[in-house]
């Protein structure tokens, strides 16, 4: 069977379902650094995705084509958990391009708490000139990420809006 990629989307603040707050986690912006590239592909490893084998120069070549990205660590009391990436689109459209928590945090009832703060500065992020604020965030997962990330999205009230199926 091949792998499924699956595109999920909110259109409105009041469309997110906080999961139940979990009082040690918060976020941190952290400009792009070694450390942070490091704690991507960590979080990626179990699920094959290609920070894992990004070099210094991808990274590098990465962060000039997207200059706009952020990146927010999942911290857990004080401990980087995880990481949220952002980026502003045109139309005042943002992608969660990247979420997720590293695999010692997987698994303890967080995701949903992470998700919900990271969903929340999506939309507290500032768009792009041609729009008047964040009208829309997506992101997309896939069919090979953790086994619950699908029900975790869903649960925070992003909506599927569309499937690729992969060979």
């Amino acid at each position: 069977m091949g792998k499924s990629l699956m595109y999920l989307e909110m259109t409105a603040p009041d469309e997110l379902r906080p999961s139940r707050p979990v009082e040690a986690l918060g976020l941190r912006r952290v400009e792009p650094s070694p450390e942070v590239y490091a704690l991507q592909a960590r979080i990626g490893a179990p699920y094959g995705w290609r920070s894992t084998e990004r070099t210094d120069r991808d990274w590098a070549e990465l962060r000039a084509a997207h200059p706009l990205r952020e990146s927010w660590v999942i911290t857990h009391r004080g401990e980087s958990a995880g990481i949220g990436n952002l980026e502003p689109q045109p139309g005042g459209v943002v992608e969660v391009v990247t979420f997720g928590l590293l695999p010692e945090y997987v698994g303890k009832g967080l995701g949903g708490w992470a998700l919900t703060l990271v969903l929340r500065q999506a939309w507290a992020t500032p768009p792009l000139p041609d729009a008047a604020s964040v009208r829309r965030i997506w992101l997309h997962t896939s069919s090979e990420d953790h086994a619950n990330a699908l029900k975790n999205y869903r649960g925070r009230g992003l909506r599927l809006y569309g499937v690729e199926a992969h060979a």
